[in-house]
């Protein structure tokens, strides 16, 4: 019987070792999205309705998105498909970065795998919902009211893509607790640090805010940067438990006697 061959640790795994496992969790994701895809194929009418909301709510009655291209139209339910698959799947695709990370953590920290795939999701789904009912419906009325007097004619591929950049920005952005935790374990940024620096770290968010928020109006992007400085300072609190927890974890090493 062949011995299992056991899993190498970080340090020693070679560059084409991490690429490959990088790409095995990618693989998985891939795998995981695709399969989801066919349910949301089927509801891609449905939820075509839910995304379009924001801005046919605003519009005259009776006005519809418009397309261009004969293949529009597909295209567009093919992308709410996975759009809609990967949103469905986020705890996997999360768990899959959890055992692309794993290896790294010490053997206690990686019974933290549920916690970690609970917290990531639901930030996850918290960016997109404050996306989807506060920001993008601002965004939309704000350029309606400024093409006030023209007739609007919105295309269903502009539109899904302006779409995806605000949800999947501001999804993205609320993982940010998260990532502190990680940086905070590894030793790359402390509370204090993110204290020292917290006022590079507002204007660097009011940069990320104008990015994702393509309104050039300071309310559209105080919107989206609230609730960022808002993630920053529960990052600090974060960052600061991690570091109390290390340093409690080392006083206790150190007072044990060795053998």
């Amino acid at each position: 019987m062949t011995p299992r061959k056991e899993k190498k640790s970080p340090d020693e795994m070679t560059f084409l070792e991490h690429l490959e496992d990088l790409r095995k969790r990618l693989f998985n994701i891939f795998i995981g999205v695709f399969i989801a895809v066919i349910p949301s194929w089927i509801f891609a009418k449905d939820l075509y309705k839910i995304i379009a909301r924001p801005v046919t709510q605003y519009l005259p009655a009776g006005t519809k998105l418009a397309f261009t291209h004969l293949t529009a139209p597909f295209m567009l339910y093919m992308k709410i498909a996975f759009l809609a698959a990967l949103i469905f799947t986020s705890p996997f695709v999360f768990l899959q970065i959890w055992y692309f990370v794993a290896p790294g953590l010490y053997q206690k920290e990686k019974k933290y795998v549920f916690p970690f795939v609970f917290f990531t999701t639901v930030f996850f789904i918290l960016g997109l919902v404050f996306a989807y009912y506060l920001v993008f419906p601002w965004a939309c009325r704000f350029f309606l009211q400024m093409g006030s007097d023209f007739q609007p004619v919105i295309t269903v591929d502009q539109y899904f893509t302006f779409a995806l950049r605000v949800l999947l920005g501001i999804g993205i952005i609320f993982e940010l607790p998260t990532l502190v935790y990680f940086l905070a374990k590894i030793g790359v940024i402390t509370a204090r640090w993110m204290v020292r620096n917290f006022k590079y770290a507002v204007l660097v968010i009011f940069v990320v805010a104008a990015v994702i928020t393509p309104t050039p109006d300071m309310i559209t992007q105080s919107i989206v940067a609230v609730p960022m400085i808002g993630l920053y300072g529960l990052s600090i609190l974060i960052a600061l438990v991690v570091r109390r927890n290390k340093d409690r974890r080392r006083r206790a090493d150190a007072e044990t006697p060795a053998g």
